[in-house]
Formats: structure tokens, C-alpha cells, sequence
């Protein structure tokens, strides 16, 4: 209890990780048998916690968040609905999915922020570095998931291209580990056996175990419209780390 106490950023993102437990409960196909519009019920639980986190972030982060929304959107629609990658379970994309896109980045940004983690950095990275190569080592051997292992493999080579950031999508790969077991385990979505259900010869578990390399892509594409949108206040902050690091 001391050691949470500690915890500076608790208040971002435990709300957003009981969230998207209860959000996807609430939306599973077990409870949607019984209860009627329960997924809108999640939307608004989760347009709740949205409110909740954004009061309670930085400007910045703000920003993002919105930027993260719109994203999400687009890129749900693209690979859900047009390229049939994976399927909700109403065949939609509800609307609790982008909102919950932009809690996610921001939950993993304040996580990465705690001093005890930054405190221990190099063991925090080195640990989940390899945990996320067992992981997805271990779902390749017992489930044939080689769509999981080749994403874990370009979220290895990611991180040897852009060093700097490792902790950052590290703690990503494992939220979002989190996001899909629950997910898939309570029907919420589903992949398909192969890749976009044409590739046979790369299967697939539900989930593949490091999709996590598209949420990248997202959190990439966020930065790269903030930078877009807010050139000078992007170049100051340039500026002050130099300043920092000089």
C-alpha cells in the first residue's frame, strides 16, 4: 500500500486499465445475451474515463489524445472494416475503440513518467525487452502464431532503428498484450486464423501475440501530426533538451 501510495500518475492510468476491464466485460457476447445495448452502455463508461484522464493530463497530452482519436478512427475503419484484419463482434467499430486507442497512449506515457520505474530503467527495459520475446516465442510454438512473432520481430527491429524510446513501447507492447487477451477472451473482437484470412502460410493466434507493432504505428502517427499542428511549441521543447543534455 506505501509503494502505491508513491505512485505519482496512479490517478491516469488505474482508471483506464479497470476500464478496459469492465468496459469489455460489459460489451462481452456472454453479457450482450442478456442485457440489450450493452455495448453503448461501454461507450459511455469509457467516454466517462476519457473526461476523467483529460482533465488530468498536460496540454500536450490533450492534444494528443484528440489528435489519437480521429486517428484511431481512421485506422479502425481501414483495417477492421475495409481490409478485414480483424472483426468486432456487431461488425461496427464501436465507439468506445478510438476513444480507448488515445487512454491507452496516454496511460503508458504517465506510466513510463513514475520515478520508480524511471528510477530502474535499465532493469525495467532489459525485463520486458525479453519477457516480450518469450512471450511471443511461447505462442509461436504452442499455437503456430507466426503473424504474432513476425510483428515481435519488426517491434525488435523498431527499437534497434529508434533508440530513446525503448521503455515508452515497451510498456506499449504489454498494455497492449493486456487490451487484446481481454478482448478476444470475452468476444469482443476477433482475428481470423491467417493473416487478413488470404495468407495461409502466415497463421495466426486471436490474438497475435505482438500486434502491438500497429499500435506503434499509432502512436507514431500521433506525434507526427502534434509536430504538424504545433511547430514552434515542438521546436522549443527541441531546444530545452538540447539545453538539458548539453
Amino acid at each position: 500500500m506505501q509503494m502505491i501510495s508513491k505512485l505519482q500518475y496512479k490517478s491516469i492510468y488505474i482508471p483506464v486499465l479497470l476500464m478496459l476491464w469492465f468496459g469489455l466485460f460489459i460489451d462481452s457476447q456472454s453479457l450482450a445475451e442478456q442485457v440489450h445495448y450493452s455495448q453503448w452502455i461501454t461507450n459511455g463508461l469509457v467516454l466517462l474515463c476519457f473526461a476523467w484522464v483529460y482533465l488530468r493530463v498536460t496540454s500536450k497530452i490533450k492534444k494528443l489524445m484528440l489528435y489519437g482519436v480521429v486517428l484511431a478512427l481512421f485506422g479502425e475503419v481501414v483495417f477492421s472494416l475495409l481490409l478485414g484484419m480483424y472483426e468486432y463482434r456487431l461488425e461496427n467499430v464501436p465507439l468506445y475503440v478510438p476513444l480507448g486507442h488515445s487512454l491507452i497512449y496516454a496511460a503508458v506515457f504517465y506510466i513510463q513518467k513514475e520515478k520508480s520505474i524511471q528510477h530502474n530503467k535499465a532493469r525495467v527495459v532489459s525485463i520486458l525487452y525479453w519477457g516480450m520475446i518469450v512471450y511471443s516465442s511461447l505462442w509461436l510454438l504452442l499455437d503456430q502464431d507466426r503473424l504474432g512473432f513476425l510483428c515481435m520481430l519488426g517491434v525488435v527491429l523498431f527499437l534497434k532503428k529508434k533508440p530513446g524510446n525503448e521503455l515508452f513501447f515497451l510498456i506499449m507492447f504489454f498494455m497492449v498484450v493486456y487490451l487484446e487477451l481481454l478482448g478476444t477472451y470475452y468476444q469482443c473482437w476477433a482475428w481470423p486464423d491467417t493473416w487478413f484470412s488470404t495468407v495461409s502460410f502466415i497463421t495466426s493466434s486471436n490474438p497475435p501475440s505482438g500486434i502491438s507493432v500497429f499500435y506503434f504505428g499509432f502512436d507514431i502517427g500521433c506525434l507526427w501530426i502534434y509536430k504538424k499542428l504545433n511547430r514552434q511549441k515542438w521546436s522549443r521543447m527541441k531546444s530545452l533538451r538540447l539545453l538539458r543534455n548539453s
